[in-house]
């Protein structure tokens, strides 16, 4: 050995027979990842590279501003609606691409999600559920850096929605008393009037799977223009100038299928005066998520759908203004819809699977979070854009 070539480490036997055990046990030997894996790899770094040097732009267009329902401001008892108009917030998924990323790094890492898991590898069902919502939050809820993929057994598995009340449950009704005129005893109605809505047009398993949502319809005044009669027509014929899912959630049936029969559902009400004596004004804000499945038979990849709702609802005396007694009149109405391909004007919420992110174009758009229930949806860009997670 000459004295410029280093000396060789001399390794003992104790020390050899560890290395040859843990060889052949694969413990901690990096794992090749699948052709597959490197390619989804490398094309969302380039297309996450892309994005930020742009601006961090994802999935959509803008769509066409809806136009006002006909009768919008006219006639005395709907003047109230006085310049607002159904607003969609639609925003396609590229949350998938995010799954694709995430898939990718399991692949790679598998223990980045199983070593977060309880034992027996169940997620934490059992995580205690929130507090109704009383006031708007000041913060979106926290993210997973790491979430767990949803299943059909654990459809909200990696979604702040897992601690949200089931379906009604989450729309909580506030205690009524008499206001603007309006008896504690109307108040009363107009409160519960709204809870039978909401749950009846995103909540009712027929709604859901794309059926006519008819005991919805059914609390709507037929006196109000641009009311009842405009969403009837929407579900008749749908397109961007009129869209039925201003205010009912559908999906397809032909397409996707709910995930068991929970809907996640977190939000509040609210009511007070309104402009006239004789009115009373309901006020909501609620976020509804949907764990959904590909209607082909043998389908397993679950993605989410997250539509959150700003409505409003006057209830009048008809003994003062023009009305059909107990009736509701909808004065406003904004959606926002995460993981729904807002290219489209189907009349039903489309959610986007991984399949079709490997295919789709590049996003383009806003990117926002659909769990943070902050501000006020009249205050978003009316355009198609991007979803952080779902």
């Amino acid at each position: 050995m000459s004295k410029d070539e280093p000396e060789k480490q001399q390794v003992s036997d104790e020390e050899w027979a560890l290395f040859v055990r843990d060889a052949e046990s694969g413990a901690d030997a990096p794992k090749e990842p699948s052709a597959r894996a490197r390619m989804v790899t490398e094309r969302l770094r380039a297309r996450d590279a892309e994005a930020a040097r742009q601006g961090g732009h994802r999935w959509g267009r803008k769509p066409k501003a809806p136009a006002q329902p006909p009768g919008w401001r006219t006639g005395p008892a709907w003047q109230e609606m006085n310049g607002t108009k159904a607003r969609r917030k639609r925003v396609t998924s590229t949350v998938a691409v995010l799954a694709l990323l995430g898939l990718a790094v399991v692949a790679i890492r598998p223990e980045l999600v199983t070593d977060h898991l309880p034992d027996g590898g169940e997620s934490d069902v059992a995580a205690a559920p929130l507090a109704p919502e009383t006031a708007r939050p000041t913060a979106a809820p926290s993210a997973d850096p790491y979430p767990d993929a949803p299943t059909l057994k654990e459809p909200f598995r990696g979604s702040p929605a897992l601690r949200w009340a089931d379906g009604a449950a989450g729309i909580v009704v506030p205690e009524a008393k008499a206001v603007g005129g309006m008896s504690r005893k109307q108040v009363a109605h107009a409160l519960k009037s709204v809870k039978d809505f909401l749950v009846a047009a995103n909540i009712d398993p027929a709604t859901v799977r794309g059926e006519r949502p008819e005991a919805a319809l059914e609390i709507l005044d037929p006196l109000q223009r641009g009311g009842r009669g405009w969403l009837e027509k929407a579900l008749r014929e749908p397109d961007e100038e009129q869209d039925p899912l201003v205010a009912f959630s559908r999906f397809d049936p032909r397409d996707v299928r709910l995930v068991g029969d929970v809907v996640k559902t977190r939000g509040r009400m609210t009511f007070g005066k309104g402009d006239r004596d004789g009115e009373v004004r309901v006020r909501t804000d609620y976020t509804f998520v949907y764990p959904l499945v590909r209607a082909k038979p043998g389908s397993t990849e679950v993605a989410r759908t997250v539509v959150r709702r700003q409505l409003t609802f006057a209830l009048y005396d008809p003994a003062r203004t023009a009305s059909t007694p107990g009736k509701l009149f909808a004065l406003r109405w904004s959606y926002y819809a995460g993981n729904h391909d807002c290219r489209t004007s189907s009349g039903y919420y489309e959610p986007e699977f991984t399949a079709e992110l490997m295919t789709s174009p590049d996003p383009s758009g806003p990117v926002r979070d659909p769990y943070d229930r902050r501000g006020d949806l009249a205050d978003l860009e009316d355009e198609c854009g991007t979803v952080t997670r779902t």
